[in-house]
């Protein structure tokens, strides 16, 4: 897929690796210039060196370091037009349910994945409509349209960033900023093989249990998540505004197995 991105500047939270590098990349081949932002500064200065771009480290929670980031990227790049919003973790303590649930996992998980989207959404709008509009995408979650067991703060995090979308589409479209979001299935990153893949190379008993739910019957590349973030910047998707792009091998289409 090609579009037209030149002259844009695009600022891509979490983009140091997994998804996150795929978006830089894909944005970067299509024309634009990308400024990386992630809390790995080692990781965003390998990602921006890539493809010629330029790395920020920040917190994205961190509502006065991000508008400190924003006014440096539209300073160094001389304007900014689209915002992916890709940062996010999950838990770091094992999957249980809620009255065993950590704590700390909950504060961290709303820290980054959902007031992280606020934080540098708040940042940057200003700057996108200086600009004269643009675009905004949002990386929720299918954890966030269809609740999954075992992982309170994250489904509720990614179903916040599902109706922030709609509430920032409402907002801004007006006024020529489209805001919208991608909601990824189970994804195939550098941190996710071992879920996946047991020694022998083969998919794991869990995963191929969790497999067995996705008409496709294998996760989702980086670069198919990315090509639906290209979709959504692109000149072309001038009318779609407040949507949701489910990008999971039809797992949330309904029930696939006989019961």
């Amino acid at each position: 897929m090609k579009v037209c991105l030149d002259g844009q500047t695009a600022l891509v939270t979490g983009g140091a690796q997994g998804i996150g590098r795929a978006i830089v990349q894909v944005l970067a081949d299509n024309g634009a210039q990308v400024a990386v932002v992630d809390i790995d500064a080692e990781g965003a200065a390998e990602a921006a060196a890539a493809v010629g771009g330029k790395a920020w480290t920040a917190n994205v929670a961190d509502i006065n370091r991000m508008e400190a980031v924003a006014a440096e990227v539209a300073a160094h790049f001389g304007a900014l037009q689209i915002l992916v919003n890709n940062a996010g973790i999950n838990t770091t303590s094992g999957r249980v349910p809620i009255h065993e649930y950590s704590l700390a996992d909950w504060d961290s998980i709303i820290e980054v994945d959902l007031k992280g989207v606020f934080s540098v959404s708040r940042a940057v709008v200003p700057h996108i409509l200086a600009s004269g509009g643009g675009r905004i995408v949002n990386i929720s979650s299918i954890a966030g349209l269809v609740p999954l067991r075992l992982q309170s703060a994250f489904v509720a995090a990614k179903a916040g960033v599902v109706n922030l979308t709609k509430s920032m589409a409402l907002e801004l479209g007006a006024q020529g900023l489209l805001v919208n979001a991608v909601a990824p299935g189970s994804t195939l990153t550098r941190g996710t093989e071992k879920l996946f893949y047991g020694q022998d190379g083969n998919y794991s008993e869990q995963a191929a249990n969790l497999l067995s739910h996705i008409p496709l019957g294998r996760p989702a590349k980086v670069e198919e998540i990315a090509a639906a973030v290209l979709f959504l910047v692109a000149p072309e998707a001038s009318y779609v505004n407040g949507s949701v792009i489910t990008v999971d091998g039809g797992w949330t289409a309904g029930y696939t197995r006989d019961f």
